[in-house]
């Protein structure tokens, strides 16, 4: 897809603004997000094994830097490139957060982690892998709970190459490891996959 120009990019990024108002007042809850000049809308529903894994990630990531909140589900917008997601986990130091702000900045995040959905894999191992070096993620933590993956695979060192800004390294690990992502040790024994009829 060709680049946008800065005012396409104002006009995708105040309409995926107007869908996120939209979709906080229905019944269901849903995700705005931006990819490429796209605007994504997700419904969101969270199982049982997914929201204990970001919850226990949460709590080592809180619990190993006090000075640092893990916020989850929460808008996250680049103001360079005009996208906008809602990531899993996004950590940043508390001082960092506007709390007059419609989203938090992505160039003040410190490492998101998404936890891989059963049903939109794709999102989360492809399109924001793409997508978060470019808001300047210096850390993404891909966590897999399929039956026939059950990996954490941590991506870093963003940087511009012939093929755009895209992370350079990229660690896999599996379930039961002690994952090191940017300043942080992740156990990972607690993680739950998902059950092996899904």
């Amino acid at each position: 897809m060709a680049d946008l120009t800065p005012e396409q990019m104002r006009r995708l990024h105040d309409f995926a603004e107007q869908l996120a108002e939209l979709a906080e007042h229905q019944e269901d809850q849903w995700k705005v997000q931006t990819t490429d000049g796209q605007i994504f809308l997700t419904m969101m529903s969270p199982t049982a094994p997914h929201g204990l894994n970001v919850v226990r990630l949460r709590r080592q990531i809180e619990g190993q830097t006090p000075e640092v909140i893990a916020l989850n589900d929460t808008n996250m917008g680049d103001p360079e490139t005009g996208l906008t997601k809602v990531p899993d986990l996004m950590v940043i130091a508390e001082d960092d957060v506007d709390d007059t702000a419609k989203v938090v900045n992505s160039r003040d995040v410190l490492m998101v982690v998404e936890v891989v959905s059963r049903t939109n894999s794709l999102t989360d191992i492809r399109d924001k892998l793409h997508d978060y070096p470019r808001m300047g993620i210096p850390v993404y933590v891909v966590v897999d709970p399929r039956r026939d993956k059950k990996t954490v695979t941590v991506h870093s060192d963003p940087s511009q190459g012939p093929d755009g800004v895209r992370y350079r390294k990229e660690v896999p690990y599996a379930f039961g490891d002690t994952v090191p992502a940017g300043r942080w040790s992740l156990e990972t024994d607690s993680l739950k996959s998902y059950p092996a009829d899904w």
